[in-house]
């Protein structure tokens, strides 16, 4: 496997538009300066080739992918697989900034990373924190903007089905250990704030661009500073060689290439939370009034069979997926085959990994000829059922209803 990672001006360009639109700020010189740089074909091609990997992620299995960008890269509905955890090179791809290189990494052990707002703030290296403490933890990684493309306004954005989520078995020290030994949370602290390590492009306002997030202070609790990923060192696609991790929170506030690690009295300045990533009323603004996207939610989807792979033959069928809880157990799955007018219970296989896990589901049943709506929902253990409809939003973030995630099955 290689971390090497080719940066070009276009690719840099192009992610922080992106980051730009996510934020709420206005892209369109960035968009007229990427456009001039290319040549419109001469007539679309009626069935569009799939994208190639980017040099980057090379590694990553491609029939498994979706490319919608360099730095947007979903896993198709059907090759999720059958484990629990999801290999790491079937696990989605989303970055705000392209990843550093690893020549600007260097020594892995000697990354550092700045703790502030603490009783002995320090600034520790990978191999400090080695000798801090070590867990492992599974928790589902999921964007934010998962399952936008279901929501039925279309929002902006990356067109996301539910690919960009994958469960993750992370190692690495726990944030509360560090915090421990050095003096606990200094007094009237309210976040945890967080810095990635990205380079920043030239010419254009820090806090417009940088990947920093704040989360409540109460995330700190079961948060991890992750050098490993499902066994391996931290790839730099997946935010090598150390990431934030906060279980049950969305992609956006596990911070990756993490430099700083601070507790606040208020949330960070900069633009990817004061205006993006915010639960916006259609049609509005981002705006640090508006909820932050922050909490998952109870979710659940189908993984087989994929609508994209055709019909199914008539006569026994397994239909299997994955529940998550958020932050909560999951306790049971209900499957529909008609819409949600009457479920069914389904089971629950494989093991359980702990509440930031999900948990695989499976119904046994036999179809006759025909079509199925095919809709499941979760139930956690503290009696939280998934929505039917999540409320959409300018972002289209935080996409958890069942409704929407409902798939049709031919029967032939």
């Amino acid at each position: 496997m290689t971390n090497s990672l080719k940066i070009s001006r276009r690719n840099l360009l192009g992610a922080t538009v992106g980051l730009m639109a996510a934020a709420g700020l206005n892209p369109k010189s960035a968009q007229a300066q990427a456009a001039a740089s290319v040549t419109a074909p001469a007539a679309a091609p009626a069935t569009p080739a799939a994208k190639p990997l980017p040099g980057y992620v090379s590694w990553k299995h491609a029939d498994s992918m979706i490319v919608h960008t360099p730095t947007t890269i979903e896993t198709k509905r059907s090759a999720i697989g059958s484990s629990i955890i999801t290999p790491n090179d079937r696990l989605f791809i989303r970055n705000n900034l392209p990843a550093p290189s690893a020549a600007d990494i260097g020594d892995v052990n000697a990354w550092q990373v700045n703790i502030e707002g603490v009783g002995k703030p320090q600034t520790l290296s990978i191999a400090d924190l080695k000798q801090m403490g070590y867990e492992t933890m599974a928790t589902v990684l999921q964007c934010s903007g998962n399952g936008r493309g279901l929501f039925a306004g279309k929002p902006s954005g990356t067109k996301w089905q539910t690919g960009a989520a994958g469960c993750v078995m992370w190692a690495g020290v726990p944030v509360r250990a560090v915090i421990q030994a050095l003096g606990g949370v200094a007094t009237g602290m309210v976040y945890m704030t967080s810095t990635g390590g990205e380079k920043l492009p030239e010419g254009i306002d820090p806090n417009a661009v940088i990947v920093e997030r704040s989360v409540p202070l109460a995330a700190m609790q079961d948060a991890m500073l992750a050098w490993e990923m499902n066994g391996e060192p931290m790839p730099l696609a997946h935010g090598g060689p150390l990431r934030l991790i906060v279980p049950g929170y969305s992609g956006v506030n596990n911070i990756k290439y993490i430099k700083r690690l601070a507790f606040t009295k208020e949330q960070t300045q900069a633009a990817i939370q004061k205006t993006g990533y915010r639960l916006s009323p259609v049609g509005e603004k981002g705006d640090p009034s508006q909820p932050a996207v922050w909490a998952m939610d109870a979710k659940s989807w189908v993984t087989s069979p994929a609508p994209d792979n055709g019909p199914v033959k008539a006569g026994a069928l397994q239909i299997m997926g994955v529940a998550m809880g958020g932050s909560d157990d999951i306790a049971k799955v209900d499957v529909s085959l008609d819409g949600g007018k009457t479920w069914q219970a389904a089971r629950l296989v494989g093991p359980d990994l702990g509440k930031y896990a999900w948990r695989q589901f499976v119904l046994a049943t036999n179809l006759k000829a025909g079509q199925y709506d095919v809709s499941c929902r979760a139930t956690t253990k503290a009696g939280v059922e998934q929505v039917a409809q999540s409320t959409e939003n300018t972002g289209g973030y935080l996409n958890s209803g069942w409704v929407a995630h409902t798939i049709k099955i031919d029967v032939a």
